[in-house]
């Protein structure tokens, strides 16, 4: 294939799903890891894109544009599906756990909605009828409280605002799964809506224990408005993408950094 048309090809895959890793474009255009490389460098150079650690995402993504759930559901979903693995590794029986809105926690919703039985507050929509059809359909051997709180809806699917602030306000919860736009060694963990931020920062006072959960690509990505800084964070959940760079400075400054063991699909 000529560069011209593997440049297109890159270009076409990062319109659909915004961020692209450099293993799947080798594989999608039958050519070696370092001639993508050269690729996503020779379009970098031309403004096309920006190259982040395994791969390429959109240039200069806004620090306000919020993707809807469902392009962000079809992004990265085995590293998800691994982090939510770890993730549900922590959660026993009779737990009060917090899930924030977004397709890594809703993946935890997945591995969660079977068992053991918990208490779920979230301000996810997506997340309430995931372990409602879990529950109707039988699926769950256990039956968990779901307590979905109100709220403005968001692109991504969160309720926010000053009602789901206040409802949180009122509840103290084991542990929280927070999805976040985006990790920074400076702004920390960020999102691009402001409402979104103010509740998130709300589930975080809630909660005795906050686990982050980020897959490799929101490292570098800045969101509008921080929700907690690195040391604010007990542990963060990522995958083995992270750059080694990243994985120094989560390593020193949250309480603690796992990175989940990825297998691909066969």
């Amino acid at each position: 294939m000529l560069a011209v048309a593997r440049h297109e090809a890159i270009l076409d895959a990062l319109q659909r799903e915004r961020v692209v890793r450099v293993s799947d474009l080798a594989q999608q255009l039958g050519v070696s890891l370092m001639t993508v490389r050269r690729d996503i460098e020779v379009l970098e150079e031309g403004g096309r894109l920006e190259r982040i650690h395994g791969g390429a995402k959109l240039p200069g993504d806004a620090s306000t544009h919020e993707p809807g759930f469902e392009l962000k559901s079809t992004q990265l979903t085995v590293e998800k599906r691994a982090i939510a693995v770890e993730a549900a590794g922590l959660v026993t029986e009779g737990m009060a756990v917090g899930l924030s809105a977004g397709t890594t926690t809703w993946a935890l919703a997945k591995e969660l909605a079977g068992g053991p039985r918990i208490t779920v507050v979230t301000n996810s929509v997506r997340i309430a009828d995931l372990f409602h059809h879990a529950a109707s359909s039988g699926s769950a051997r256990y039956t968990s409280t779901v307590i979905l709180i109100g709220g403005e809806r968001t692109p991504s699917d969160a309720l926010v605002g000053p009602i789901a602030t206040g409802a949180l306000k009122q509840l103290h919860l084991d542990i929280l799964f927070l999805g976040v736009h985006g990790m920074d060694a400076q702004a920390g963990f960020t999102t691009p809506n402001l409402l979104e931020a103010e509740t998130d920062r709300a589930f975080v006072a809630a909660a005795r224990k906050t686990v982050v959960l980020a897959d490799h690509t929101k490292w570098g990505m800045l969101g509008i408005s921080s929700i907690a800084s690195l040391d604010d964070v007990d542990e963060v959940i990522s995958d083995p993408g992270l750059g080694t760079e990243a994985q120094r400075i989560l390593q020193d400054r949250v309480g603690r950094l796992r990175l989940a063991a990825v297998r691909e699909a066969s």
